[in-house]
């Protein structure tokens, strides 16, 4: 009898301790739903690439590929290596081999650098800052009245970012590019607008109403950590290797425009705002 009695409780244990498994494996299906990306362009959102009378330069940072000494020198470091600048000062070096390079030995100190850069979060603001409102007063007709987006003066949007930090310009490139390839947005810490840009959307006053049409610049918001390194050469005979020391961390923030692109909001109201 007693036997029966441990057997039943095993048995019992056993069966509470799988039903969460499968509580959780049903918890996790439902949550497996293909959801719009958080990346994707609203419908209020309209690019102004062909209509922008300023022509902003593409801010596309090109991807360097490391020459072969480069890359088997990256591929000696513990630390990841991403920093444009550092990958194109080693694709112009020259380490040439010498016949009497046994028991050669040679440290090169290159300087302290930001290595990678891991991104941690990259969220849209499609509003990220006002850059124009157009207004039309229709309280005294019975009709509707159109208004259309009319860029009064040209306006300059800069992003940046968020904090002080060694080698600003370095972390920019690379929280850029991380940034760009997540979103696949055209990104670029500054853009213009220019005067007199215009769209042909049109939006509907109605009788007795005011009505603004909002504009604003869209950006993301990048955050992550940035790694920094003191970057060593070591030619030790015919070997050749990078070393990284006193390695540390930072975290960063930055504010990247999306570039000839704009937000509208428009609002119909009989008071003035």
């Amino acid at each position: 009898m007693r036997n029966k009695k441990l057997i039943l409780l095993a048995l019992f244990f056993m069966l509470s301790s799988i039903t969460p498994v499968y509580a959780e494996k049903g918890q996790g299906s439902s949550t497996i739903k293909a959801e719009p990306s958080k990346y994707q362009v609203p419908g209020s959102v309209l690019s102004i690439t062909k209509d922008n009378t300023y022509p902003n330069p593409t801010q596309d940072i090109p991807l360097l590929q490391p020459s072969e000494l480069t890359k088997k020198l990256i591929d000696s470091s513990r630390i990841k290596i991403e920093n444009p600048d550092l990958i194109r000062m080693l694709n112009e070096s020259s380490i040439n081999s010498t016949p009497f390079a046994l028991g050669y030995r040679a440290i090169i100190y290159l300087g302290q650098w930001p290595l990678n850069y891991q991104s941690s979060e990259t969220a849209p603001n499609w509003e990220y800052q006002k850059i124009n409102t157009n207004y039309f007063d229709n309280r005294g007709t019975e009709t509707p009245y159109k208004i259309h987006y009319v860029q009064e003066s040209q306006k300059v949007v800069n992003g940046g970012l968020t904090a002080k930090i060694p080698n600003a310009e370095e972390v920019k490139k690379m929280m850029m590019l991380k940034a760009a390839e997540k979103t696949r947005l055209p990104l670029s810490f500054e853009t213009v607008i220019g005067a007199g840009t215009k769209k042909d959307q049109v939006y509907n006053i109605p009788a007795k109403r005011l009505g603004y049409l909002y504009a604003y610049a869209p950006a993301v918001n990048e955050k992550g950590k940035v790694t920094y390194g003191e970057v060593y050469i070591m030619l030790k005979g015919y070997k050749k290797f990078l070393v990284i020391k006193n390695v540390t961390s930072q975290g960063i923030g930055a504010w990247i425009p999306i570039q000839d692109h704009v937000s509208f909001s428009f609002t119909a109201t009989d008071r003035p705002r």
